[in-house]
């Protein structure tokens, strides 16, 4: 088992997630749960770089088991998001575009720890990128306890009411846990159409160099 969690083919993974810890426990362990999964399959993390919350719970536990960690942050929310002293590598970028920029375009993948309305925002738009073809990355939802529950029934209605084509509801994963996350993310294989051919984007606009969209 260590040696397929080893083989990841994901080298960093960007998870989006809340300044706050939320009100029980479930949702801490849940971030320390992924940390150590991401830690056990080798895997650096990619975020928003505060210290504070769930985003400082997960940072710290992947800094701590060894990997690599990289945190992206506009200089107005550090004195609001870092608490002490900072986790890894700490990229300031001028504002929230040129973050979302730029950890797109630093992760292999994403995921969605339960947050507030900033999580949501950057989870849809992933998941929104993907459907218009800018990137073919996988996305990931971290589904505990059911936190999530309400935003997927309103997705399914999306698509009864015509308003999101079936084939788009699978453009991400989820799953109630990190371990059985993590594996529906190393099998997902895209089956949706994209709005636009990801070749006709003009990535560099985003933060992507030719060679980085070549990759893609």
């Amino acid at each position: 088992m260590e040696e397929e969690k080893a083989r990841s083919k994901f080298k960093r993974v960007c998870v989006y997630c809340g300044s706050n810890s939320g009100h029980r426990k479930v949702f801490s362990d849940a971030a320390l749960d992924l940390g150590n999964e991401l830690v056990e399959r080798k895997i650096d993390l990619v975020y928003g770089g505060g210290s504070v919350g769930l985003m400082g719970l997960i940072s710290q536990t992947v800094y701590d088991g060894g990997c690599h960690v990289l945190g992206i942050i506009p200089k107005a929310l550090m004195p609001l998001e870092i608490s002490g002293e900072t986790v890894g590598e700490v990229r300031t970028v001028s504002d929230m575009h040129e973050r979302k920029a730029a950890m797109s375009r630093e992760a292999d993948a994403f995921i969605a720890l339960p947050g507030g309305y900033g999580t949501m925002e950057e989870l849809l738009e992933m998941i929104t990128w993907s459907q218009l073809g800018i990137h073919k990355k996988t996305v990931g939802l971290l589904n505990v306890d059911g936190y999530y529950n309400n935003l997927l029934a309103l997705f399914d209605n999306g698509v009864e009411e015509g308003f999101i084509k079936p084939g788009a509801r699978h453009i991400f994963v989820s799953a109630p846990t990190a371990k059985e996350l993590l594996e529906k993310m190393e099998q997902y294989t895209p089956s949706h159409e994209h709005v636009a051919s990801h070749e006709s984007w003009q990535m560099e606009q985003l933060g992507d160099s030719p060679e980085q969209l070549n990759a893609q």
